[in-house]
């Protein structure tokens, strides 16, 4: 990813979110041609001079200091993300000699604690998005048209991004559909902020791009958010209308790859439709396997 490029993009896109009144400016000069900050306001908020601002958000910095970066997060009143995103493409990761690509898979006793938890959609995301592993439920809330076995094989694995935008049975999965869409770019835009020589990462932002309007005009407003936590509002072809919380979980073993859960309250409607949910995954389970044993016996 050119993040020399992402930099100057994502530090033009927040001057264009500030008027000189919002900071307690006196506006230089009466016509402005392009909307927000100028450089030279940006600079003297910063306290920094405007030719090595300029030379900043042009890409040809590549040592600025601490100091310096978080001044101007400061003057452009940056949410901890969106500091943190500047670091990264300020200072991106030397490139180094790429290893050769192996295709990424969870560990066994990974596989094994999510399919222990037989009442909780669990599922085993790579740092792409890309599904390394479910558990039935798991399957069965997100993705029940595809294939389970699908991330077993590494070229038709699913990916939750790509989904999102580009299937129409997850599009009509959320109840609120342009909000995951943006929750989602935005998580995506810190993950590739910090991981700027990932080539995968560089082919699916490609993809959606070009594939995706939706996702190719988010992109170029340069959103940035983690999305750890949260709810969402499901609208569930076969049980109906959910409201889960979900938790992403990092796990310890150096791998990059994350856990992600769903949860109801207790009691609740939702609840109800996951138990529903369940029951009618161990159903299609076990009929499976009768199928399964009789083309074995015949």
């Amino acid at each position: 990813m050119d993040t020399t490029t992402a930099l100057g993009e994502f530090l033009r896109n927040r001057r264009a979110r500030l008027r000189p009144e919002d900071v307690g400016l006196t506006p230089i000069g009466n016509r402005r041609r392009v909307p927000g900050l100028r450089r030279e306001e940006l600079a003297q908020l910063a306290g920094v001079s405007v030719t090595y601002y300029t030379r900043l958000e042009q890409g040809q910095s590549a040592n600025a200091s601490d100091g310096v970066l978080d001044a101007i997060a400061r003057a452009l009143r940056l949410n901890p993300d969106e500091h943190a995103h500047l670091r990264n493409l300020a200072r991106p990761q030397r490139a180094g000699r790429a290893p050769a690509a192996r295709p990424e898979r969870a560990r066994a006793a990974t596989r094994q604690l999510i399919e222990a938890m037989d009442r909780v959609p669990a599922v085993v995301l790579d740092r792409c998005n890309e599904v390394l592993a479910w558990n039935r439920l798991g399957h069965a809330l997100l993705a029940g048209h595809l294939d389970p076995a699908a991330p077993d094989r590494p070229a038709e694995r699913p990916n939750l991004t790509r989904l999102l935008f580009l299937d129409p049975h997850t599009r009509e999965l959320y109840a609120h559909w342009e909000e995951e869409t943006r929750v989602a770019l935005a998580a995506l835009r810190l993950t590739v902020g910090q991981h700027p020589q990932d080539r995968r990462l560089a082919e699916l932002v490609g993809e959606l791009a070009i594939q995706s309007p939706a996702f190719s005009a988010l992109w170029a407003k340069h959103p940035v958010r983690a999305c750890t936590t949260g709810r969402k509002q499901l609208r569930h072809p076969l049980v109906g209308e959910l409201e889960l919380a979900f938790e992403t979980l990092p796990l310890s073993d150096g791998s990059g790859h994350r856990m992600l859960l769903y949860s109801a309250a207790p009691d609740s409607p939702s609840a109800a439709a996951l138990e529903l949910l369940a029951s009618l995954g161990l159903e299609v389970e076990g009929a499976r396997r009768a199928r399964d044993r009789s083309s074995r016996s015949s």
